[in-house]
Formats: C-alpha cells, sequence, structure tokens
C-alpha cells in the first residue's frame, strides 16, 4: 500500500515539476498559458490517441483529402497532442512541421473581424443592438439600414450569401471593366495581385465592393444564411472608431500580447515561402500558385487584409486565441475581453429559430447530424469556433475546457477536392478525443 501511494506522490510531483511554472502556490493550474504534457497526464491513453488519430490522418493523405495537416489538442489549457503530417505540397518535398503557416479563409471571420468587435463591445463603442445603418452610415440609406446587427451577425437578417467580385469585374467578352482591374501596372493600378500580371485598381475596394454590397438584395425569408457581406465592412468601421487599421488594432490589442507571431495577414511578405502552406493552384482569376498571398478571391481584392479572410497562423498560435476565450478573456495574466462579451458573442442567438450561429462563431448543429456537423457529436451546446475553406476548423468547448485546431491545405491543387467531407477527417478527430476522454 505505501509502495502504490509513494508511486502516485512520484508521478504527481514529476508533472509539477514539469509545469511548476503554470501552478500557483496552492498547486491550482493556472490556465494563463500553454504547457506542454502527455496524453496520460489528462487520464488519456497515448498510444489509442497517436495510433488512432494517425490512422485517420494516413487515410486522408493517401485518399489524396489534403497535402499535409496540423492537429492541435489542448485539455485544461495544457497540449497533449500536437503533431504534423505529410508535405506542403503531393511531390513530397517540404515536410510539414508543427511551427508551418496556413491560410485559415472564413476562420478570420471569427479569428479578426469578430474579435475586434467583441473589443469594441467591451468598450462601449459597439452595441449588438444597433442596426446596420447606424454602425455603417453609408448605408443609411439602403434596403439595409434597419437590420439589427445581432441578426447579421447570428447570418439571419436576409443577407446575400456572397457576390463574386473578381468575376463581377469582368465583361461578357471577358475583358476587365474601368475601375477593376488590369494587366499593366500604373499610379491607379498599383496593387499587384498575382505574379501573371494582374494589377488591382487603387481604390477598388471603395468603388466596387462597397457599392456591390449597397446594391445587394436583402430577402425577405429571415432564416438563417450564411453570409460574409458584412465582414467586408467591419475594418473600415474598426479603423473609424479607433483610428487604426484593422490589422494594426488586432496586432497591437491580440496578437501580439498573446505571442501568436505567425497570426498575420499577407504572411508572404513577412515568412519564407517554405513556412507557408501553399493552397489553390488559380487557373481562372490570378492564374498563378497562391503561395502566401490569401486564397480567398474577395479578400485578395481587399489587399489580403479583410474581415471575411485573409488571416494565417499555425496551429499553436490560432489556439492561443481561443485559449484565451475559454480562459474567460485572459491569457498570460492579461485580460483581453470580460466574460460577459464572451458569453453573448458564443451563445446560440436564435436556437428557438433554427439557427445554431452565436454572434460570428460557429455552433454546434441543434440535431447532430454525422454527414454534416464539422465537430464531434459530445462537443457540448456551449462550444463554439468556426470553419475555414481552405481546409482549417478550430473547435473550443468551455463546458469540457478542450480545444481542437486543424490545419490544411485540402484546396490544392484545387478547391473542387472534397475528400476531407467526405471522409470525416476532422470530426472523426474530434469524436475520437471525446470518446478517449470519457
Amino acid at each position: 500500500m505505501k509502495s502504490t501511494l509513494l508511486s502516485v506522490l512520484i508521478i504527481i510531483t514529476g508533472f509539477q515539476l514539469r509545469s511548476q511554472q503554470y501552478f500557483d502556490t496552492n498547486g491550482i493550474l493556472n490556465k494563463q498559458s500553454f504547457v506542454t504534457v502527455t496524453p496520460e497526464d489528462i487520464g488519456i491513453n497515448a498510444d489509442s490517441l497517436h495510433n488512432g488519430i494517425e490512422r485517420i490522418i494516413t487515410e486522408a493523405i493517401d485518399s489524396g483529402a489534403f497535402p499535409g495537416c496540423q492537429v492541435l489538442l489542448v485539455k485544461d489549457g495544457m497540449i497533449f497532442y500536437e503533431q504534423a503530417f505529410g508535405y506542403h505540397t503531393y511531390d513530397s518535398l517540404i515536410p510539414v512541421r508543427t511551427d508551418d503557416i496556413y491560410d485559415l479563409a472564413s476562420v478570420t471571420k471569427t479569428t479578426a473581424a469578430t474579435l475586434a468587435l467583441m473589443k469594441l463591445s467591451d468598450e462601449g463603442i459597439f452595441d449588438v443592438n444597433s442596426t446596420f445603418g447606424e454602425i455603417f452610415p453609408d448605408y443609411r440609406h439602403t434596403n439595409k439600414a434597419d437590420l439589427p446587427m445581432r441578426d447579421v451577425l447570428a447570418h439571419q437578417a436576409g443577407l446575400r450569401a456572397w457576390i463574386p467580385y473578381w468575376s463581377e469585374s469582368k465583361r461578357k467578352n471577358g475583358s476587365w471593366k474601368p475601375h477593376s482591374v488590369s494587366e499593366d501596372s500604373s499610379k491607379n493600378f498599383n496593387y499587384k495581385l498575382s505574379d501573371a500580371n494582374l494589377f488591382l485598381y487603387r481604390k477598388f475596394r471603395e468603388k466596387k465592393i462597397y457599392k456591390m454590397i449597397r446594391k445587394s438584395p436583402v430577402s425577405d425569408q429571415k432564416e438563417y444564411l450564411y453570409s460574409g457581406l458584412t465582414f467586408y465592412l467591419i475594418p473600415d468601421y474598426v479603423q473609424r472608431m479607433t483610428a487604426q487599421p484593422f490589422d494594426t488594432f488586432l496586432e497591437s490589442n491580440f496578437y501580439r500580447p498573446l505571442g501568436a507571431e505567425t497570426l498575420v495577414f499577407n504572411a508572404g511578405e513577412l515568412f519564407p515561402l517554405e513556412r507557408i502552406a501553399p493552397t489553390e493552384v488559380d487557373n481562372f482569376f490570378r492564374m498563378d500558385t497562391l503561395h502566401g498571398i490569401v486564397h480567398d478571391e474577395g479578400a485578395a481584392m481587399m489587399k489580403g487584409v479583410s474581415g471575411n479572410a485573409g488571416l494565417f497562423s499555425n496551429a499553436r498560435d490560432l489556439g492561443k486565441v481561443y485559449q484565451m476565450l475559454l480562459n474567460g478573456g485572459t491569457y498570460h495574466h492579461r485580460r483581453f475581453l470580460s466574460e460577459e462579451v464572451i458569453h453573448t458573442f458564443t451563445r446560440c442567438q436564435f436556437c428557438d429559430s433554427g439557427n445554431r450561429r452565436g454572434l460570428g462563431f460557429d455552433k454546434p448543429l441543434i440535431e447532430y447530424d454525422s454527414l454534416r456537423s464539422s465537430v464531434a457529436e459530445k462537443a457540448s451546446p456551449e462550444s463554439f469556433g468556426h470553419t475555414g475553406y481552405t481546409g482549417t476548423l478550430v473547435w473550443a468547448d468551455p463546458k469540457n475546457d478542450l480545444l481542437f485546431v486543424f490545419m490544411s491545405n485540402r484546396v490544392y491543387p484545387t478547391r473542387n477536392n472534397s475528400t476531407i467531407y467526405r471522409l470525416n477527417v476532422r470530426p472523426r478527430i474530434h469524436n475520437l478525443v471525446y470518446d478517449l476522454l470519457d
């Protein structure tokens, strides 16, 4: 009996010694920053976890779902699994590392635009009960003026799902309309969209994108329809309210204080391309392999800095943002957001009408469907996160204090590859973790 107790004490003491800087004087875990532990430290069989995930990922890569990926799992603020698999591309030249950088796609909506609104809400600047016209004065005399922002952010305002800005800028004969894109650079066309010599009109955002959104229809059917339109307008709103560019505001208030150095826009301007996974071989617009520049065409025409897409990151740096949210708004002993604003934005807004969404954030399906869900069946109703078109996902579960981050470039070399969905790669990993935690 004494021998058994001694062994238990040695195990506990060893764990505390490895992580003692993360415990307070009372021996309670201080979830202020990541600490790496083993699966056994949180009660999971390591072989079952490693073998299970490896089996799912190997099947996915062998089936061509994506050339490589990153998986990060965090419980109670402790990283118990962090692995990279495969390669940047199918030629198997550059192995994926855990610090490599991926295009987050629509995960940007929660990690940039929504995050900024949460901060402004805490500061009494943004009110979720405001109308569209109050937040965006240029739209006061449009069909969007009276739309409640709560409905807008929950994708229940009747807004059009999306606008293909690049194709709307072309004539029927394939030539570019005035004040859109040019094949020659000049003072007015000074932003290079790709190495295929396409240059964006310097005021395209104001003259074209905002105008197309302003003229877009609004449906009388107030039901769930995922729309990215408003997220194009949020960067300008943030700059008007704070006198800081959107990316600067996010960097200074969140990313840099969190120590998330790879969480950036226009990653190719800041990091070597060898550290960034490419996305699509674009053969219809930019006519180039998209590498270090945003995959989303609309965000590209926002010069890479947008609220709908544009962020890049590795799994761990993205995880820092969502661990802060799981911590109730704190990280590294610094408060970033209030618990109240986190609860407001991450709770289901219109469950009674069948809409699962939070404000900006995605939520679990109200009735679980294994063919439609991106996350585990056991993910709690309190959980939240978002998926990205490029093959990314982040999901935080406050009830279980569990964080799941998945990075891939499933759109390489083409977006038409839907194998990641057919194989249910991400929910299968997520389900495995919950099952092992039981």
